[in-house]
């Protein structure tokens, strides 16, 4: 299930892409697919082996692209101190993080930090009005009653201006699942993990059915409450001047010919 809009992202083949946040992989994948070089960062450790496992599977597969200087790798990092030069990637990806990071405005800098001056940056958070609905559900969904959860709801001018702060020119947005807000606001209300009430896996049924099969009548019913119910706002932006403020100097990270998991939170 994809967020991104890739031709929005004007992904191109052989762009370095930089998946900030990148969690199971759903983006990078698609992007290391479409015959980019990737790298995948998230904060977690956990997810990263399995993440390079299937880069290592699809390269195998032929669905990477054939290509002299292909990359897919797996770095542990900190979003607010990415282990990048600047002016390295061609295209980010920041898919549902900001609204975890604490500092998102330390977060933003950094993204533009790393993006080349002609680079384009898909943001995605959560949509105000489905979040205001969950945080109001269920203490148990957002921080600081869940480790690691929510702490900040956005609206998309908040997210806006917190881009332009960074350097960017904020562009083009549209909202996505509109399909999962309902879902969201079922599962606060009878318990965030309470996976095993009926009508919660009666709806995940439903959910799934509808990435896998991707039936006209569900896809024409979320592109029309989309607008209104989307689960999640995505704001594409263009790299712009960058703001005074001290650098901190960062050792260019070396690309590996073979896929890897860095540790680069040490």
């Amino acid at each position: 299930m994809l967020t991104v809009d890739y031709d929005r992202l004007r992904l191109e083949p052989g762009h370095l892409v930089l998946d900030m946040g990148a969690g199971a992989g759903r983006h990078a994948f698609e992007a290391y697919r479409r015959g980019a070089r990737v790298v995948a960062l998230d904060y977690g450790f956990g997810e990263l082996p399995e993440v390079m496992s299937l880069f290592a599977a699809m390269s195998e597969a032929g669905e990477a692209g054939d290509r002299p200087d292909s990359l897919a790798a797996a770095v542990n990092g900190d979003g607010t101190r990415l282990p990048f030069p600047d002016a390295t990637f061609d295209r980010i990806i920041c898919s549902e993080v900001l609204e975890h990071i604490p500092d998102h405005h330390a977060a933003l800098r950094e993204l533009r930090r790393v993006l080349k001056p002609d680079g384009i940056l898909a943001a995605t958070v959560p949509t105000w009005f489905p979040e205001q609905v969950c945080w109001k559900l269920s203490e148990e969904y957002h921080a600081p009653f869940v480790e690691g959860g929510h702490v900040r709801i956005f609206r998309e001018g908040d997210l806006r201006r917190a881009m332009r702060a960074a350097g960017f020119r904020p562009g083009t947005s549209h909202h996505a699942h509109a399909l999962h807000s309902p879902y969201w606001w079922l599962k606060c209300a009878v318990g965030p993990t309470n996976d095993e009430h009926p009508a919660v896996k009666a709806y995940h049924r439903l959910l799934v059915w509808d990435i896998t099969s991707a039936p006209k009548l569900t896809r024409w019913t979320e592109k029309v409450l989309n607008p209104v119910l989307g689960k999640s706002l995505v704001v594409y932006a263009h790299a712009g001047a960058l703001p005074d403020r001290p650098r901190v100097a960062t050792a260019p990270v070396e690309q590996p010919s073979e896929p890897e998991v860095v540790d680069a939170r040490a």
